[in-house]
Protein backbone atom coordinates (compact mmCIF):
# COMPACT_ATOMS: atom_id res chain seq x y z
CA UNK A 1 0.00 0.00 0.00
CA UNK A 2 1.08 3.51 -0.65
CA UNK A 3 0.70 6.03 1.22
CA UNK A 4 0.12 8.51 -1.52
CA UNK A 5 -2.85 7.22 -3.06
CA UNK A 6 -2.45 7.03 -6.96
CA UNK A 7 -5.35 9.42 -9.12
CA UNK A 8 -8.18 7.85 -10.43
CA UNK A 9 -7.92 10.18 -13.20
CA UNK A 10 -5.05 8.51 -14.45
CA UNK A 11 -6.76 5.17 -14.97
CA UNK A 12 -8.92 3.84 -17.45
CA UNK A 13 -12.59 2.03 -16.40
CA UNK A 14 -10.92 -0.98 -17.16
CA UNK A 15 -8.08 -0.49 -15.09
CA UNK A 16 -10.62 0.42 -12.07
CA UNK A 17 -12.46 -2.41 -12.25
CA UNK A 18 -9.62 -4.63 -12.39
CA UNK A 19 -9.12 -2.86 -9.04
CA UNK A 20 -12.46 -3.25 -7.22
CA UNK A 21 -11.97 -7.13 -8.79
CA UNK A 22 -9.20 -7.78 -7.78
CA UNK A 23 -8.78 -10.73 -4.79
CA UNK A 24 -12.16 -11.89 -5.35
CA UNK A 25 -13.85 -14.96 -6.35
CA UNK A 26 -11.31 -17.74 -7.94
CA UNK A 27 -7.79 -16.15 -8.73
CA UNK A 28 -9.81 -12.71 -8.28
CA UNK A 29 -11.47 -12.96 -11.69
CA UNK A 30 -14.94 -11.69 -10.40
CA UNK A 31 -17.10 -10.65 -7.23
CA UNK A 32 -19.11 -13.38 -5.35
CA UNK A 33 -17.82 -16.51 -6.73
CA UNK A 34 -16.01 -17.98 -3.76
CA UNK A 35 -17.32 -18.83 -0.70
CA UNK A 36 -17.26 -16.72 2.42
CA UNK A 37 -15.05 -17.54 5.12
CA UNK A 38 -16.83 -20.35 7.53
CA UNK A 39 -19.63 -20.40 5.25
CA UNK A 40 -19.35 -24.00 4.13
CA UNK A 41 -20.62 -23.80 0.40
CA UNK A 42 -19.02 -23.49 -2.65
CA UNK A 43 -20.81 -20.43 -3.65
CA UNK A 44 -22.24 -17.87 -0.72
CA UNK A 45 -21.69 -14.72 -2.41
CA UNK A 46 -20.32 -11.98 -1.99
CA UNK A 47 -21.51 -8.27 -0.51
CA UNK A 48 -20.04 -4.86 -1.39
CA UNK A 49 -21.51 -1.95 0.25
CA UNK A 50 -20.75 1.32 -0.92
CA UNK A 51 -21.15 4.44 0.63
CA UNK A 52 -20.08 7.98 0.94
CA UNK A 53 -19.33 10.55 3.47
CA UNK A 54 -18.02 13.75 4.42
CA UNK A 55 -14.31 13.89 6.57
CA UNK A 56 -16.97 14.17 9.63
CA UNK A 57 -18.73 10.86 9.30
CA UNK A 58 -22.05 12.25 7.92
CA UNK A 59 -23.55 10.10 5.13
CA UNK A 60 -25.77 13.35 3.72
CA UNK A 61 -26.02 16.66 3.29
CA UNK A 62 -29.39 18.34 2.90
CA UNK A 63 -30.54 15.10 3.09
CA UNK A 64 -29.24 12.59 0.16
CA UNK A 65 -26.09 11.66 -0.55
CA UNK A 66 -25.84 12.94 -4.05
CA UNK A 67 -24.31 16.07 -2.87
CA UNK A 68 -21.22 14.29 -2.02
CA UNK A 69 -18.23 12.92 -3.51
CA UNK A 70 -18.05 14.54 -7.40
CA UNK A 71 -17.89 13.17 -10.91
CA UNK A 72 -14.95 10.42 -9.47
CA UNK A 73 -17.46 8.80 -6.52
CA UNK A 74 -20.14 9.10 -9.69
CA UNK A 75 -17.87 6.86 -11.93
CA UNK A 76 -17.17 4.22 -9.26
CA UNK A 77 -20.49 4.08 -8.56
CA UNK A 78 -21.67 3.16 -12.03
CA UNK A 79 -18.68 1.37 -12.40
CA UNK A 80 -19.41 -1.33 -9.47
CA UNK A 81 -22.82 -1.49 -10.98
CA UNK A 82 -20.97 -2.84 -14.20
CA UNK A 83 -20.14 -6.19 -12.74
CA UNK A 84 -22.58 -6.95 -10.19
CA UNK A 85 -25.55 -9.42 -10.72
CA UNK A 86 -28.11 -7.98 -8.57
CA UNK A 87 -27.96 -3.96 -6.96
CA UNK A 88 -29.81 -4.69 -3.32
CA UNK A 89 -31.09 -1.18 -1.84
CA UNK A 90 -33.34 -0.44 1.00
CA UNK A 91 -36.87 0.74 0.36
CA UNK A 92 -36.07 4.11 2.18
CA UNK A 93 -33.01 4.76 -0.39
CA UNK A 94 -35.02 3.94 -3.47
CA UNK A 95 -37.59 6.39 -2.18
CA UNK A 96 -35.04 9.35 -0.48
CA UNK A 97 -32.60 9.30 -3.09
CA UNK A 98 -35.38 9.13 -6.53
CA UNK A 99 -33.81 5.54 -7.52
CA UNK A 100 -35.62 5.11 -11.30
CA UNK A 101 -35.36 1.69 -13.24
CA UNK A 102 -31.94 -0.42 -12.78
CA UNK A 103 -30.96 0.44 -16.27
CA UNK A 104 -27.24 0.49 -17.14
CA UNK A 105 -25.05 3.01 -19.51
CA UNK A 106 -24.75 1.17 -23.17
CA UNK A 107 -20.84 1.27 -22.38
CA UNK A 108 -21.76 -0.95 -19.46
CA UNK A 109 -23.93 -3.33 -21.09
CA UNK A 110 -21.21 -3.56 -23.71
CA UNK A 111 -18.81 -4.51 -21.12
CA UNK A 112 -21.08 -7.22 -19.62
CA UNK A 113 -22.26 -8.69 -23.20
CA UNK A 114 -18.31 -9.24 -23.73
CA UNK A 115 -18.21 -10.63 -20.47
CA UNK A 116 -21.16 -13.26 -20.98
CA UNK A 117 -23.06 -11.37 -18.20
CA UNK A 118 -26.86 -10.35 -18.71
CA UNK A 119 -27.42 -6.82 -19.90
CA UNK A 120 -28.58 -5.63 -16.56
CA UNK A 121 -28.11 -6.33 -12.86
CA UNK A 122 -31.47 -7.03 -10.95
CA UNK A 123 -32.43 -4.77 -8.95
CA UNK A 124 -33.54 -6.02 -5.09
CA UNK A 125 -35.55 -3.92 -2.70
CA UNK A 126 -35.23 -4.89 0.90
CA UNK A 127 -38.73 -3.33 2.66
CA UNK A 128 -40.70 -4.80 5.87
CA UNK A 129 -43.79 -2.72 5.25
CA UNK A 130 -43.80 -3.30 1.51
CA UNK A 131 -44.79 0.28 0.91
CA UNK A 132 -43.65 0.62 -2.80
CA UNK A 133 -45.97 1.71 -5.62
CA UNK A 134 -46.06 -0.84 -8.18
CA UNK A 135 -46.51 1.91 -10.37
CA UNK A 136 -43.50 3.22 -10.03
CA UNK A 137 -41.05 2.89 -13.26
CA UNK A 138 -38.53 1.24 -10.75
CA UNK A 139 -41.02 -1.82 -11.51
CA UNK A 140 -42.91 -0.33 -14.73
CA UNK A 141 -39.58 0.40 -17.07
CA UNK A 142 -37.60 -2.12 -15.37
CA UNK A 143 -35.37 -3.87 -17.95
CA UNK A 144 -35.04 -7.24 -15.57
CA UNK A 145 -37.64 -8.37 -13.01
CA UNK A 146 -37.09 -6.65 -10.02
CA UNK A 147 -37.01 -8.86 -6.48
CA UNK A 148 -38.90 -7.28 -3.71
CA UNK A 149 -37.43 -8.98 -0.32
CA UNK A 150 -39.88 -8.59 3.18
CA UNK A 151 -40.81 -10.66 5.49
CA UNK A 152 -43.98 -13.06 6.01
CA UNK A 153 -46.11 -10.94 7.98
CA UNK A 154 -45.87 -7.40 5.44
CA UNK A 155 -49.54 -6.65 4.17
CA UNK A 156 -51.23 -9.42 2.29
CA UNK A 157 -52.31 -6.63 -0.21
CA UNK A 158 -49.33 -5.12 -1.09
CA UNK A 159 -48.15 -8.55 -1.64
CA UNK A 160 -50.24 -9.13 -4.27
CA UNK A 161 -50.06 -5.61 -5.94
CA UNK A 162 -46.20 -6.14 -5.63
CA UNK A 163 -46.13 -9.48 -6.97
CA UNK A 164 -47.93 -8.54 -10.43
CA UNK A 165 -44.33 -6.13 -11.17
CA UNK A 166 -41.72 -7.95 -9.02
CA UNK A 167 -40.87 -11.37 -7.47
CA UNK A 168 -41.83 -11.05 -3.57
CA UNK A 169 -39.74 -12.99 -1.56
CA UNK A 170 -40.30 -13.62 2.52
CA UNK A 171 -36.95 -13.68 4.34
CA UNK A 172 -37.87 -13.96 7.75
CA UNK A 173 -40.98 -14.19 9.88
CA UNK A 174 -42.12 -10.74 11.18
CA UNK A 175 -39.26 -9.18 10.38
CA UNK A 176 -36.27 -9.30 7.56
CA UNK A 177 -33.32 -11.21 8.00
CA UNK A 178 -30.38 -10.10 6.25
CA UNK A 179 -28.55 -13.42 6.33
CA UNK A 180 -32.01 -14.87 4.52
CA UNK A 181 -31.88 -11.62 1.98
CA UNK A 182 -28.31 -13.56 1.25
CA UNK A 183 -29.80 -16.74 0.86
CA UNK A 184 -32.34 -15.73 -0.91
CA UNK A 185 -29.64 -13.62 -3.95
CA UNK A 186 -27.49 -16.92 -3.90
CA UNK A 187 -30.40 -19.19 -4.43
CA UNK A 188 -31.11 -17.20 -7.56
CA UNK A 189 -27.41 -17.45 -8.80
CA UNK A 190 -27.20 -13.68 -8.23
CA UNK A 191 -23.64 -14.23 -6.36
CA UNK A 192 -21.92 -10.53 -6.77
CA UNK A 193 -24.28 -8.51 -4.59
CA UNK A 194 -24.00 -4.90 -4.94
CA UNK A 195 -25.26 -2.77 -1.98
CA UNK A 196 -26.40 0.77 -2.47
CA UNK A 197 -28.00 1.36 1.63
CA UNK A 198 -29.12 3.03 3.46
CA UNK A 199 -27.74 3.41 6.79
CA UNK A 200 -30.42 1.34 8.54
CA UNK A 201 -29.83 -1.65 6.56
CA UNK A 202 -26.41 -1.46 6.47
CA UNK A 203 -26.09 -1.70 10.05
CA UNK A 204 -28.15 -4.28 10.06
CA UNK A 205 -25.42 -5.89 7.94
CA UNK A 206 -22.88 -5.00 9.94
CA UNK A 207 -24.43 -6.40 13.03
CA UNK A 208 -25.42 -9.62 11.20
CA UNK A 209 -21.70 -10.17 9.81
CA UNK A 210 -23.17 -9.93 5.86
CA UNK A 211 -20.43 -7.32 5.16
CA UNK A 212 -17.52 -8.68 2.85
CA UNK A 213 -16.53 -5.50 1.56
CA UNK A 214 -17.71 -1.61 2.12
CA UNK A 215 -16.28 0.66 -0.83
CA UNK A 216 -16.60 4.22 1.04
CA UNK A 217 -15.97 7.58 -0.75
CA UNK A 218 -14.58 10.44 1.47
CA UNK A 219 -15.41 14.05 0.63
CA UNK A 220 -13.61 16.47 1.91
CA UNK A 221 -16.07 18.57 3.72
CA UNK A 222 -17.54 19.14 7.55
CA UNK A 223 -21.47 18.47 7.62
CA UNK A 224 -21.16 19.01 11.43
CA UNK A 225 -25.32 18.83 11.77
CA UNK A 226 -27.33 15.82 12.51
CA UNK A 227 -26.74 13.57 9.43
CA UNK A 228 -26.85 10.07 10.16
CA UNK A 229 -23.74 8.07 9.63
CA UNK A 230 -23.29 5.40 6.95
CA UNK A 231 -24.44 3.09 9.49
CA UNK A 232 -26.69 3.07 12.15
CA UNK A 233 -28.09 0.59 14.94
CA UNK A 234 -25.44 -1.56 16.95
CA UNK A 235 -23.05 -4.63 16.72
CA UNK A 236 -22.19 -7.06 19.16
CA UNK A 237 -18.54 -6.31 18.05
CA UNK A 238 -15.88 -4.82 15.40
CA UNK A 239 -15.90 -6.36 12.36
CA UNK A 240 -12.51 -6.10 11.01
CA UNK A 241 -11.53 -4.92 7.68
CA UNK A 242 -8.33 -4.72 5.66
CA UNK A 243 -7.59 -1.79 3.25
CA UNK A 244 -7.29 -2.83 -0.25
CA UNK A 245 -6.63 0.15 -2.20
CA UNK A 246 -7.13 4.19 -1.66
CA UNK A 247 -7.65 6.46 -4.99
CA UNK A 248 -7.53 10.17 -4.78
CA UNK A 249 -10.35 12.20 -6.60
CA UNK A 250 -10.57 15.24 -8.23
CA UNK A 251 -11.02 18.07 -4.93
CA UNK A 252 -9.32 15.45 -2.97
CA UNK A 253 -11.64 13.22 -2.35
CA UNK A 254 -10.69 10.17 -1.51
CA UNK A 255 -12.29 6.86 -2.58
CA UNK A 256 -10.82 3.80 -0.66
CA UNK A 257 -12.02 0.11 -0.72
CA UNK A 258 -12.26 -2.35 2.66
CA UNK A 259 -12.49 -6.26 2.41
CA UNK A 260 -13.25 -8.76 5.58
CA UNK A 261 -10.56 -9.91 6.76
Amino acid sequence: MTLLPSAIADLSDDEVVALYRDGVGPSGDGVGREARPGSGTSAAGWIRVNFVSTADGAASADGVSGSLGGDDDLRVFDLLRRFADVVLVAAGTVRDEGYGPMRLHDADVAWRRAHGMPDHPVFAIVTGSLSLDPASTVFTDAPVRPIVLTSASAPADRREALSGVADVVSCGDDSVDVALVRDALVSRGLTAIHCEGGPSFLGALVAADQVDELCLTIDPSLEGGAAPRIATGSSPELRKMRLAHVLLGAGDVLLARWVRR
